[in-house]
C-alpha cells in the first residue's frame, strides 16, 4: 500500500496577499457592472443642463429686429397704463366700501345723502377737471369784484371754461345767522348778477373756516366728480393756466395733497391772532404744528375730498382752518406735494420769475396773508404778474 499524501499547507503568509486580491478584483468588477441610481440620475441631469445651455446660448446669438424692441416697449407701456387704472378703480372702491360702512355705523343724514350720491343712486354728478371754491365773506364784495375783473372769467366765458376745459369756479359762501336777513338778499342779487356763487348750508363766520372747508370739500364732492378740488381767498392771485398744469403733473396720483407746506409754531398765548386754545395737544410749549399746507390756495385730489365727505361728522376742527386740513390727513398715505410756485410774492417776485419763464401758480404777501390791501393793488399784480388772459385756453389737460 502506497501511504497517503497529507494535503499541502499554504503558508501563512500568503493569506493576507489573497484576501487583498480578491477585495480588489470585487471592486473593479462591481464599479463595471453596477451604476448607482444616483449617478444615472446625476448624468441626465448633466445632460439636460448641456442641452438647454445650448438652446439658451443659440437664443442669445439671434439678433433682435428694432420692430421686436419696439413692441415690447410698446407692451410695457400698456401694462404701466392698466396699473395705474386699477390703482384709481381699487382707490375709488375702497372709498365707496368706506362710505356703505359709514351710512351704517353713523346715524347721520348728511353721511347717508353723501354715501346715497357717490354709490350712484342720487342723481349723476357733472364730471370736470377741477373745482375751485373762492372763499369770501359778506363783507367782501370789492374783494370779489377785483376777482371778477382780473383772473376769474366771466360770464359766458365762465361757462365756457367748464364746458371745454372742465375748469368750475365759483365763491364759496354760506349764509347768515337770521333767516333772510339783508345780508343774504345781498348775495342772492350779487348772484342774480354774476351767477358765479356756490351757496353752502354753513352759518359764516371767522371762527368757523374750519367748518366750512369741511362742507365746501363735502358739498362739492356731491355736485361735481372732479379729479381736483381747490380752495382759495379771494385776496389771492391765481394764474388758471399754471394752476390747471401743475395739478395735471399729478393726476395718476390717487391720494396728493398740493400747496405750500409749512409747520408753524403753535400759539398758546390768547392775545395773538391765531392762537391755539388747543395747543397742549402738539406737545410742551413751543412746540410745531405737523405739516401742513398754508391755507391761501391749497389743492387736494377726488380721493381725499371723498375723505372728508365720508367722515366730516367726525373730523376735529382746530382753531386754524388749514392746520384742520392737515390734521384730517395725519395716518392716511397722503403724499404732500411741496409746490412753491403757489405761494410766490407780490411783484417784483413773481414779475421776476414770469420774466425768467417760471410763472407763478398764486401770488400773495405772507405778511398779510393774502395781497395787501388786494382791492387796489389785485389789477397791478394780475397786469405784471399774469399768464395773460388766453393761457388757460391753450393749457393741454
Amino acid at each position: 500500500m502506497k501511504p497517503q499524501r497529507s494535503p499541502k499547507k499554504i503558508s501563512l503568509n500568503w493569506i493576507p496577499f489573497i484576501c487583498l486580491s480578491f477585495f480588489t478584483l470585487g471592486i473593479l468588477f462591481s464599479n463595471r457592472l453596477w451604476v448607482p441610481p444616483e449617478s444615472n440620475g446625476q448624468l441626465l441631469s448633466q445632460r439636460r443642463r448641456e442641452q438647454e445651455l445650448q438652446i439658451v446660448s443659440g437664443d442669445c446669438d439671434t439678433k433682435k429686429t428694432p420692430g421686436q424692441d419696439n413692441d415690447v416697449m410698446g407692451e410695457v407701456l400698456k401694462t404701466h397704463e392698466a396699473i395705474q387704472s386699477l390703482d384709481k378703480s381699487v382707490a375709488m372702491l375702497e372709498m365707496q366700501l368706506a362710505a356703505s360702512r359709514s351710512s351704517q355705523e353713523m346715524d347721520n343724514g348728511e353721511a347717508s345723502k353723501v354715501v346715497s350720491t357717490l354709490t350712484r343712486d342720487g342723481p349723476p354728478r357733472k364730471k370736470v377737471f377741477m373745482v375751485i371754491g373762492i372763499n369770501t365773506a359778506f363783507s367782501s364784495r370789492r374783494r370779489r369784484d377785483s376777482v371778477r375783473e382780473t383772473w376769474m372769467p366771466q360770464g359766458e366765458k365762465l361757462i365756457q371754461l367748464e364746458r371745454e376745459k372742465g375748469i368750475v369756479i365759483r365763491f364759496m359762501i354760506g349764509h347768515s345767522a337770521t333767516s333772510n336777513s339783508i345780508l343774504d338778499r345781498a348775495i342772492d342779487s350779487e348772484e342774480a348778477q354774476h351767477k358765479d356763487f356756490f351757496r353752502l348750508e354753513h352759518v359764516e363766520g371767522y371762527h368757523e373756516l374750519s367748518a366750512k372747508t369741511k362742507i365746501f370739500f363735502s358739498t362739492a364732492v356731491a355736485k361735481w366728480d372732479a379729479e381736483f378740488y381747490v380752495k382759495v381767498d379771494d385776496d389771492v392771485h391765481v394764474n388758471l393756466g399754471m394752476l390747471a398744469t401743475t395739478l395735471g403733473r399729478h393726476r395718476s396720483k390717487p391720494r396728493v395733497y398740493i400747496g405750500c407746506m409749512k409747520s408753524g409754531p403753535v400759539l398758546s398765548s390768547k392775545n395773538v391772532k391765531y392762537h391755539e386754545p388747543e395747543y397742549w395737544k402738539f406737545g410742551e410749549e413751543g412746540n410745531k404744528y405737523f405739516r401742513h399746507a398754508t391755507g391761501q390756495i391749497y389743492a387736494i385730489s377726488k380721493e381725499l375730498a371723498t375723505y372728508i365727505s365720508i367722515n366730516q361728522p367726525i373730523l376735529h376742527k382746530y382753531a386754524n382752518e388749514d392746520v384742520s386740513l392737515g390734521a384730517w390727513f395725519i395716518g392716511l398715505e397722503v403724499e404732500h406735494i411741496d409746490d412753491r410756485n403757489m405761494c410766490c410774492g407780490t411783484p417784483p417776485d413773481c414779475e421776476w420769475k414770469a420774466q425768467a419763464g417760471n410763472v407763478c401758480v398764486a401770488s400773495f404777501d405772507w405778511s398779510c396773508s393774502g395781497i395787501c390791501k388786494s382791492v387796489e393793488k389785485l389789477k397791478t399784480v394780475h397786469k405784471r404778474c399774469g399768464e395773460g388772459d388766453d393761457a388757460v385756453w391753450n393749457t393741454l389737460l
